[in-house]
């Protein structure tokens, strides 16, 4: 029975996630959240096959009791803006503290997560990690600026996802670990962007879920240390 942690678990795509994960018979879901109080309502019908902790991406050293072994790690975790965040548009913007934010956010914690996960994943089976990253982390591709923290933090989720895709497998093979650009989705994260949304193809968190997933269950061993768009296509670094 597959068991795949989930960290984001309250957030639009991670709660799509998880919702789809768990229409298949055969899969148990750990969702990650700072309030899992907050997802009580649509979370308790799932019963056993879903259990929700308490984590925090801004958790320097998360501890995660858990029993069984993993099968998968979706990291759904992102933030552009909110509590002193704010995507800049030029050098003045900058801010000392928003970045250290955006950088814990969007790439530590997720290298942190797997480090506190690792004991989980030393089994036999095929592991399977995916990042949620971004189109406009990619350096080869970024050719309008701005949005400093969030662009170079995402681009740091990258990195790490390479370096792990390069330790792992001497360690836990059978893995692949990589980084996806789920597309442009409605979630809180784009909510203040509707004007410019409204000239890019946007999907809604069921669909990008099932992109996702779509690019999930085809990865093997050959994809390691991939970065791929929502289309299955592959991405500059």
């Amino acid at each position: 029975m597959p068991h795949i942690v989930v960290a984001g678990a309250t957030g639009g795509i991670g709660r799509a996630l998880i919702q789809q994960l768990l229409e298949r018979p055969d899969t148990t879901v750990t969702g990650l959240c700072r309030r899992p109080d907050a997802a009580a309502d649509w979370a308790a019908p799932y019963g056993d096959a879903l259990s929700l902790l308490p984590w925090d991406a801004l958790d320097p050293a998360p501890e995660l009791a858990l029993q069984e072994d993993i099968d998968g790690v979706i990291y759904a975790v992102g933030r552009l803006h909110g509590e002193g965040i704010r995507p800049e548009k030029r050098l003045e913007d900058l801010d000392a503290g928003a970045l250290a934010t955006a950088f814990q956010i969007n790439a530590s914690a997720f290298v942190l997560l797997v480090q506190a996960l690792l004991p989980r994943l030393r089994h036999k089976r095929l592991k399977r990690i995916m990042a949620v990253s971004a189109k406009v982390g990619s350096i080869g591709d970024n050719g309008f600026g701005g949005w400093y923290g969030y662009r170079a933090s995402k681009a740091a989720l990258n990195m790490l996802t390479r370096n792990l895709s390069i330790e792992l497998p001497r360690r836990i093979r059978p893995v692949t670990c990589v980084a996806v650009h789920p597309g442009t989705t409605r979630t809180r994260l784009s909510e203040p962007f509707q004007q410019s949304l409204a000239q890019l193809q946007v999907h809604g968190p069921h669909d990008t879920a099932t992109n996702l997933l779509s690019i999930y269950d085809g990865l093997d061993t050959e994809h390691n240390g991939q970065f791929f768009s929502w289309d299955g296509s592959s991405l500059p670094w």
